[in-house]
């Protein structure tokens, strides 16, 4: 069922303490069993990622909490990689926005804030390392707070849980202070049930499944990964590829392969349900912002819209000491006639 579910994109700014704590989670829901090595960082999997301390694709891990399975969805924090944010963000129903508890709110986390909220998003707001000597905890939440006004973020948006952490030691509180020195995730994670939506969409209807991303196996080939929509995804059953363009029919083919997140990885199952996230594999055409649709009721969802790239540049008279040595145009009036 959908109630059973909650998908979570993860807001942060570099160096703020973003896989940490997804870390102190899966550590929390004993993700890792007694016998394995608990890898730190372990949401960055890309070398360049582990080296710069940076989210560059978007992929998800899934814990299991009181009942309720919970789809961790990471975001890149840069806005150059804008995609990556569209993408992640339309496969959950509210974000956990980590904010340092001596840096506060950064442009970083700006960006990727302001496309949630567009989406309506709710948020619950996470203060990290809260145990830091210079943190400085109302002034974070009072930055926190502008934030939300600058972005033009309605009531019930601003109206958002906080939740006080040290993602290191795994200890989390609701409100603003230290957490005991007992405490454990619970308050964090009985947050995000309480205040993120679970999911809408019906198990029963004809089958719409949205795909967000894409990735390789070595043994299964090209794989979509995405969140239906509506429906069931069903192994073994036929299903129809939607592309945008009216001019290729939907493909028609089995579902061989059906996967669904479980903590890490990615476990073969029998079915995905609506609300839930999925990885199919099988399909080589398969594009991002195609449907899997019901073979028989092929209905196409809306692609992602994202923000096309942006260069900027800036043109200005040169302020070198050597400036005037050469070229015959020196003043912004003639730069600006040559640029026109």
């Amino acid at each position: 069922m959908p109630d059973a579910f909650r998908n979570v994109a993860l807001i942060a700014h570099v160096d703020h303490g973003k896989t940490t704590l997804v870390d102190a989670m899966l550590r929390a829901t004993r993700v890792f069993a007694q016998h394995q090595t608990q890898v730190e960082r372990v949401m960055d999997s890309g070398d360049q990622e582990r080296e710069r301390g940076i989210t560059i694709l978007a992929k998800a891990a899934s814990i299991r909490w009181q009942g309720t399975k919970i789809n961790l969805v990471d975001t890149p924090g840069h806005a150059d990689f804008g995609g990556e944010v569209e993408r992640a963000l339309t496969m959950v129903d509210g974000v956990l926005l980590l904010v340092d508890a001596a840096e506060g709110p950064m442009p970083q986390t700006r960006y990727v804030l302001s496309k949630a909220l567009a989406r309506h998003l709710p948020a619950v707001v996470v203060i990290n390392k809260v145990d830091r000597p210079d943190a400085r905890l109302e002034e974070v939440v009072d930055d926190t707070y502008q934030l939300f006004f600058d972005l033009d973020a309605k009531d019930h948006h601003i109206d958002f849980p906080i939740v006080s952490t040290v993602a290191r030691q795994g200890r989390s509180m609701v409100g603003l202070g230290m957490p005991d020195a007992d405490a454990d995730m619970s308050a964090l994670l009985d947050t995000v049930v309480a205040t993120i939506p679970s999911p809408s969409g019906d198990p029963g209807a004809p089958l719409q499944a949205l795909v967000t991303n894409l990735d390789a196996s070595d043994y299964l080939g090209r794989l979509a990964i995405g969140r239906v929509a509506q429906g069931t995804l069903r192994r073994g059953e036929n299903v129809a590829l939607c592309h945008d363009d009216p001019d290729r029919p939907p493909l028609r083919r089995r579902l061989t392969e059906l996967l669904a997140f479980s903590g890490l990885g990615r476990d073969p199952v029998d079915a995905v349900t609506a609300g839930d996230l999925f990885v199919v594999a099988g399909f080589p055409e398969v594009e991002i912002g195609d449907t899997l649709a019901d073979a028989d009721d092929p209905r196409p969802l809306s692609r992602i819209e994202v923000d096309e790239p942006v260069l900027r540049m800036t043109f200005g008279v040169s302020t070198s000491p050597l400036a005037g040595g050469a070229g015959a145009f020196l003043t912004s009036r003639q730069i600006r006639e040559r640029l026109e």
